[in-house]
């Protein structure tokens, strides 16, 4: 009577959340011989979909043992419904395009997102997951695992290393060194991090799981990342397999945002730290800063009042881009951390979101420094000539 009664309850949720949130599947498919588990994979699978529109912890779907590795996926699932010309939120459906019975306890899925247009079908997103059998319904997992399990590892201090054939040593160790560095900073020990060396983007979204993804057509390079507790997950995809180098510029934002939210992170502050902590595109923040009175703080009438927020570019190119704004927080933050230590730096650079008017901003620079708006020409010409 029990079992009736599971399997009315499951027929029952599995017409209800098929209502809500459709996965299409052919005739064409070959599901479960089972049909019993056969509902139950589906209805957890659609249970999957919606609830990828929730953060990835409050997902109960995920599998536990590789929750890090699906998130990274499920960021990528995440509204790909939704079709910003129509404005229509569930424009793109989800078809069931292929399952295999990959043991007694998993299953190997494909599924693509296809939205109908003036009868031309687009293709929005073609994902693979792995469904883990867990008593009554299934957990799902990106194919991130399965897709490198022939790579080799290497461990150095809290960071792992996934490579196909080989890997720079040297770079390796630095890297964990300045990660280690950081970490002790931002007060974040026993941080891991595991790091993926893909060739490039189409490899990425491979070995992810994102067999395909309209809004990265074209595109050749990108790194990925995801979070949970104290795990970061990196996958790259920049033509540097063997990781011959890496930027300790990116590597300060990445491991800020380890820490704290970018929701609140103000991105001129960030800027400003990376440039003291780890330059810029390969320029070291003294060189920066030469560049920055030859170019930018040679005209002494400058007011910086009226033209923070103007972002004027000292760089040699727009893509390799100088910030005036970044410089004159790379500043205030060196004041900051002399006078208060980095605990006031993190709280500077916590302050909120950048907007026009700064409110925030210059709430805790006063908090902090004394500067206000009424002084703040004054006070950030005082620290360019301070400089050496």
């Amino acid at each position: 009577m029990k079992n009736l009664f599971t399997v009315l309850f499951t027929l029952f949720s599995f017409s209800s959340f098929a209502q809500n949130n459709p996965l299409i599947i052919s005739k064409l498919i070959s599901m479960p011989k089972d049909t019993i588990e056969s509902k139950k994979l589906i209805l957890s699978l659609n249970n999957l979909l919606i609830a990828k529109e929730k953060s990835n912890e409050e997902n109960t779907f995920v599998w536990k043992k590789e929750n890090i590795e699906t998130y990274i996926l499920l960021d990528e699932m995440n509204g790909v419904e939704k079709d910003k010309k129509t404005k229509d939120d569930f424009f793109f459906k989800p078809y069931l395009t292929n399952i295999v019975k990959l043991n007694d306890l998993e299953y190997y899925i494909q599924l693509s997102y296809i939205g109908i247009n003036e009868n031309v079908p687009i293709l929005r997103a073609s994902f693979e997951l792995i469904a883990h059998k867990e008593n009554d319904d299934f957990k799902f997992s990106s194919s991130l695992v399965r897709n490198t399990l022939s790579w080799k590892k290497m461990k150095i201090n809290n960071c792992i290393f996934h490579y196909k054939n080989t890997i720079n040593t040297s770079t390796a160790k630095n890297y964990g060194k300045a990660v280690t560095a950081f970490d002790n900073k931002l007060n974040a020990e026993n941080q891991q991090t595991d790091i993926y060396f893909s060739s490039d983007l189409p490899e990425l979204l491979k070995i992810i799981g994102a067999e395909y993804k309209l809004d990265y057509n074209g595109r050749s390079t990108s790194t990925f990342s995801s979070k949970s507790g104290n795990r970061l997950l990196i996958v790259k995809g920049d033509d540097d397999t063997k990781f011959d180098k890496f930027d300790l510029h990116d590597l300060w934002h990445q491991r800020l945002k380890n820490v704290v939210s970018s929701k609140i992170i103000n991105k001129p502050v960030d800027e400003g730290c990376a440039y003291i902590y780890g330059g810029s595109w390969g320029i070291s923040w003294k060189t920066i800063f030469i560049t920055f009175k030859e170019k930018v703080a040679i005209d002494k009438q400058k007011n910086w009042l009226e033209n923070y927020g103007k972002f004027e570019n000292f760089g040699e190119t727009k893509e390799n881009h100088l910030m005036a704004e970044y410089v004159i927080n790379a500043l205030i933050v060196q004041k900051i951390e002399k006078e208060k230590g980095f605990e006031s730096v993190l709280e500077f650079v916590s302050c909120g979101k950048y907007n026009a008017e700064n409110e925030n901003y210059f709430q805790s620079l006063e908090k902090l420094t004394g500067i206000t708006k009424s002084n703040f020409n004054e006070k950030v010409w005082e620290l360019i000539n301070n400089e050496k």
